[in-house]
């Protein structure tokens, strides 16, 4: 008798466990069998809205135009919508590869004194493109499409020389390219390609005169099928503070 008693309890006591643990997946939506992970990956997969004109005018001119360039301050979300439409394309079969570049291009620190090899060192440089990228993908969904090189990630000197067919490419950073960079990275468009070059001639890092940016965006401006799209601090969905900054900066 006292066995069964004992032997109730340990069925309570391993109910009430069983029980709190599942409250506490649930609270933490959590779970080892990675049940709550395709829910984490068609979240990954939602559609990005423009949350300004500017932004709105940008997504138009992706959709509509094989080659764009948008121009405007930090924080209007230049790189994030461009690699969002590059993982929309991707996911609806339109394109069968996605090639991320920017220059490596150093800002106050030293390349040659990070640790690790060429990869280790140019990985701080690339970080923001993965951080975007993880904020589309799934982190394991991110890691077999970067193994498998449907997705690439490369500095602006390795580009030199192909020919990119049937991908969607984003150029980020393009403030810190020469205009001979610049003109070289336009010419690797392929076929059923498109290309989104981003940046800020405000904030480049090169020498004064030197960023090809500016010039390239005025000279390509009126040519058809080109769509130059210039966003202003209205456009900026940082924090609010980020646009009085600019107002002095």
């Amino acid at each position: 008798m006292a066995k069964r008693i004992n032997n109730r309890r340990t069925r309570d006591i391993n109910t009430n466990e069983i029980g709190a643990e599942n409250n506490v997946r649930s609270l933490f939506n959590w779970s080892p069998l990675g049940i709550d992970e395709e829910r984490r990956d068609q979240r990954f997969l939602r559609h990005v809205k423009a949350r300004s004109e500017g932004q709105e005018a940008l997504m138009e001119a992706i959709d509509g135009s094989p080659l764009v360039i948008a121009i405007g301050p930090a924080g209007t979300g230049k790189t994030y919508l461009a690699i969002s439409k590059a993982v929309e394309a991707l996911e609806a079969g339109q394109v069968s590869r996605i090639i991320l570049s920017r220059p490596a291009v150093e800002a106050g620190e030293n390349l040659g004194f990070l640790p690790g090899h060429l990869e280790d060192k140019l990985g701080p440089y690339l970080r923001p493109l993965l951080d975007a990228l993880s904020d589309r993908l799934s982190p394991k969904r991110l890691k077999m499409l970067l193994a498998e090189g449907i997705i690439e990630i490369a500095p602006v000197g390795f580009m030199r020389g192909r020919t990119l067919n049937n991908a969607f490419v984003v150029i980020d950073e393009a403030q810190n390219c020469t205009y001979g960079q610049l003109k070289m990275l336009l010419t690797r468009l392929g076929w059923n390609s498109t290309m989104i070059v981003t940046g800020d001639p405000n904030q480049t890092d090169l020498l004064p005169n030197m960023s090809g940016l500016g010039q390239i965006a005025d000279n390509l401006e009126q040519v058809e099928n080109v769509a130059v799209v210039r966003l202003q601090q209205e456009d900026i969905v940082r924090h609010p503070l980020v646009a009085e900054m600019l107002k002095f900066l």
